[in-house]
């Protein structure tokens, strides 16, 4: 159980911060079932690029060591929360400016 509390945590944040971003920037919004969708994916793919970094791998890489000693880590997931918030509205924002350079053309 403690394996995927990590991986929700991404989705759900990750999903928020591209409906932040759709929100926020009316010529970027995919609509809330785009942005949500769109978001949750960056916000996965944003927590894992995070974890490559150094200096950011002790923050956001750690869950799978805390989830098998058998603990939750909670600064590792507000670590991964903040970074699935970023990469959704970041993929969310490329998304929508690719979207509104191909409606234009």
């Amino acid at each position: 159980m403690e394996a995927i509390v990590p991986i929700l945590v991404q989705l759900i944040t990750g999903g928020a911060g591209g409906n932040v971003v759709g929100q926020l920037a009316k010529q970027l919004n995919l609509g809330t079932a785009g942005n949500s969708i769109v978001g949750a994916i960056g916000g996965l793919a944003g927590t894992w690029l995070a974890g490559m970094i150094p200096g950011l791998d002790s923050l956001v890489g750690a869950a799978a060591g805390a989830a098998t000693t058998g603990g939750l880590d909670l600064g590792v997931l507000v670590g991964q929360g903040v970074t699935g918030l970023v990469g959704g509205g970041l993929l969310t924002a490329i998304a929508g400016f690719a979207k509104s350079a191909m409606a234009k053309s």
